[in-house]
């Protein structure tokens, strides 16, 4: 079972949905239900019967697009039927409301079921009875569903109170009810008024810098959460929140229409949300619960359901994990790219341009670094190191300018055998690791940007290698940049109090970018079959004969 690409770029709706496999006979369901007082058995049988539809569906390989939102599409008609078994008293004041995730359209097997009872006034004494009588009934049918019970004004003032409700309203549609209520609703909450953009985004922004703080801001934590770690599903809800919020944009091909995002990445967007779909759907199909974390024995039971094999090299489940870590490593770069350019378009609107020329390449705008003109790649390859040694040099320069990402990671194919070995280059990468000013974070952007993986290919395959013992909680990739930005510490300030002996031999190494080199290759080889400390050493050795290391220089060992 591989991943599939298939997206469908549309915002859901759950009229004319057709599956090849029909999930619900509705015209039987209401026959029988009208012929019986106990509304709970059939209800029940309905939801399994889709559901194990849906589950054959998956198991087959056949399109998650079309699985996740069927069963949104199932779910729609079970409540429906739910909410007309009610004896309403007024039912032109109040509606039943799909909010968050659910009003995307999008339902895993066990994800909540977000519903709002929207009425249009405050007092809604007369509905109680039938409120928990159909709350009940969805309980007692085995629906998990978080529900809550607000007039228009009251979703309003909530709005404003909390960003968690905006953004959920935000999502919002009608499942049963007046739709007028909804579109009165969701114009009050929307208002620029309501959130206005950028503290909206300045909100969310904060939102997901503190999300990823929990994760220690590392993508390859060995067993992650496939909707809240970095690179994660939530990463691009985010995206796509403020998208809708400043641009209406109910599709990321919306945001091809308005310049902001280009048709390769929202292919690598659809495909990286459908992989993590994918994975979401089989670890709540294999637990029969809500679960959202990779947990190693999950992985591999996942590494089997996907049909991934053992060989001599890897194991079926690295196999797996290794296209997770690819996927939430695109996901990452994008989310960045995304971000900073709502930054500049929204927060930064209206701002003070100041520009520094550095030289005939890139220039400093409002400390971030750009690239003259979109041809400077093309013309001047090496500046695709060029532009992290000038990061390095310059601790006032803040990050890359989003449209100069985008170049980095559309020019990084420029780099080849022959300019792996070009004086040029080998002498800028070589001035980057003796670099005075956060060293490491310019190689943690080199590897994130695609550049780090084409200058040296013996990185690229570790890039996702899972470890499967006792001692590393990161991937080999991330392990060995944090070994090298621990080797980093010895030489600040307080070191001689916290590594005394570290940081007095820090001190005295005659060429410290060695003590570099030597962790960034410790590893190199892991994951290949055979000795990788053997193997490892080869590595080094090519690396110190390419850079033009002297032939005097210790003799390499990796472990």
């Amino acid at each position: 079972m591989n991943p599939d690409t298939l997206a469908i770029d549309e915002e859901y709706s759950d009229e004319g949905f057709e599956l090849g496999a029909k999930l619900l006979d509705i015209t039987a369901l209401q026959a029988e239900l009208s012929s019986t007082s106990n509304l709970v058995q059939p209800l029940k049988q309905a939801i399994e019967t889709a559901s194990n539809i849906l589950d054959e569906r998956y198991k087959a390989n056949l399109s998650i697009t079309e699985i996740v939102s069927g069963r949104a599409w199932a779910i729609d008609q079970i409540l429906k039927l739910a909410w007309q078994a009610q004896p309403w008293p007024d039912e032109k004041d109040i509606s039943l409301v799909a909010v968050g995730g659910y009003g995307r359209g999008e339902l895993l097997p066990h994800s909540d079921i977000d519903l709002l009872i929207l009425t249009r006034k405050d007092n809604v004494s007369g509905y109680k009875s039938c409120i928990s009588s159909f709350c009940t009934l969805l309980w007692d049918i085995g629906l998990e569903i978080g529900q809550s019970v607000r007039s228009i004004k009251q979703c309003k003032s909530e709005a404003v109170n909390d960003i968690t409700v905006a953004t959920a309203l935000m999502e919002s549609r009608t499942i049963y009810g007046p739709a007028e209520l909804h579109s009165e609703m969701y114009a009050l909450t929307t208002g620029k008024r309501v959130w206005p953009i950028k503290k909206f985004l300045r909100a969310k922004w904060d939102e997901q810098n503190a999300r990823h703080e929990k994760y220690h801001d590392i993508d390859y934590a060995l067993e992650p959460n496939v909707k809240t770690s970095p690179g994660g599903l939530r990463d691009i809800q985010t995206i796509a929140w403020v998208a809708k919020r400043h641009f209406g944009a109910s599709s990321f091909q919306d945001l091809v229409d308005a310049g902001f995002l280009k048709e390769s990445e929202m292919t690598m967007l659809h495909k990286g949300q459908q992989f993590l779909w994918k994975l979401r759907y089989g670890l709540h199909f294999i637990e029969g619960r809500r679960e959202d974390r990779l947990l190693f024995d999950k992985q591999r039971e996942l590494a089997k359901l996907f049909g991934y094999k053992d060989d001599d090299k890897s194991l079926g489940v690295e196999k797996l994990m290794k296209q997770y870590y690819r996927a939430v490593a695109n996901m990452r770069a994008l989310n960045d790219v995304l971000l900073q350019h709502f930054d500049e378009a929204i927060l930064r609107e209206g701002e003070r341009v100041k520009i520094e020329k550095i030289n005939n390449r890139f220039q400093i705008r409002n400390d971030y670094i750009e690239a003259i003109s979109p041809n400077v790649f093309k013309l001047y390859p090496s500046a695709l190191i060029e532009i992290f040694v000038l990061m390095a040099q310059n601790p006032n320069i803040q990050a890359i300018r989003a449209s100069t990402v985008r170049l980095l990671r559309d020019n990084r194919r420029l780099i080849d055998e022959e300019y792996r070995h070009d004086i040029r280059n080998v002498t800028l990468f070589m001035e980057l690791i003796r670099a005075p000013h956060k060293m490491t974070l310019q190689i943690r952007r080199m590897a994130r940007y695609g550049i780090l993986g084409r200058y040296l290919p013996e990185f690229e395959q570790i890039t996702g290698q899972m470890q499967h013992d006792l001692f590393h909680i990161y991937t080999v990739d991330a392990h060995t940049l944090q070994v090298v930005e621990n080797m980093r510490r010895f030489r600040l300030p307080d070191a001689d109090e916290k590594y005394p002996i570290a940081a007095h031999i820090h001190k005295n190494l005659p060429k410290v970018e060695l003590l570099y080199i030597a962790g960034l290759y410790h590893d190199i080889a892991k994951g290949r079959g055979g000795d990788h400390s053997a193997l490892g050493m080869k590595d080094a050795e090519d690396f110190c004969v390419r850079h033009r290391l002297s032939a005097g220089t210790p003799s390499w060992s990796s472990g």
